[in-house]
């Protein structure tokens, strides 16, 4: 005889089973998130169609380049996954007429930032998806009670290769005030918590 327990166990094994493959076989936001930017570090795929010898793997190098076939030296770093399709294309045109390119994300190890001080668990956290300082906070596990709360600092390099020092007040953040200055964060940004 079989249990009238059995169909809702077969029910549950195939709702967990679904929500597994969901989660290990779909690509992660920043996949299909039209608005990342490129970093160095980043590992890109790229391929050309009907053209099996420039399909590669390429990492973005420390200057922000890659190297590709046929087109050499390519400035990537900033730009989207879209500007890269469209800059290759553009490219290879004076090759290949009407080449279709395509270019996809295998793995976002240059978009890091950094996180140092008081905080439970200090270190590099790679941002997969755009990320504000309580956040960030948040993923290092938060202050330690010995945190000077309201003496953090995040710092930046710019453009001109200068690095910056920008201000952050957690506890305006946290008694919600001042929430504009729970800014943005940008590869490569270092949260100091003294």
């Amino acid at each position: 005889m079989i249990s009238p327990f059995f169909p809702s166990v077969t029910v549950r094994f195939w709702t967990v089973a679904l929500i597994l493959a969901l989660v290990l076989f779909v690509p992660p936001s920043f996949a299909t998130d039209k608005s990342y930017r490129i970093n160095k570090g980043d590992k890109l795929k790229i391929s050309v169609w009907k053209e099996e010898e420039l399909n590669a793997q390429v990492m973005v190098l420390p200057d922000g380049t890659i190297t590709f076939p046929i087109v050499g030296v390519v400035p990537v770093a900033g730009k989207t996954l879209d500007e890269l399709q469209v800059l290759l294309r553009k490219r290879l045109e004076a090759f290949i007429p009407g080449p279709e390119v395509n270019v996809s994300l295998l793995a976002l190890e240059g978009n890091v930032i950094y996180i140092i001080g008081e905080v439970a668990r200090p270190g590099p956290y790679v941002m997969t998806k755009n990320l504000k300082v309580m956040q960030a906070l948040s993923l290092a596990g938060g202050l330690t009670p010995f945190a000077s709360r309201n003496d953090i600092r995040i710092l930046r390099e710019v453009a001109d290769g200068r690095t910056i020092s920008i201000d952050f007040e957690y506890g305006d953040v946290e008694d919600g005030d001042n929430l504009e200055t729970n800014i943005l964060l940008q590869s490569d940004d270092t949260i100091v918590i003294p």
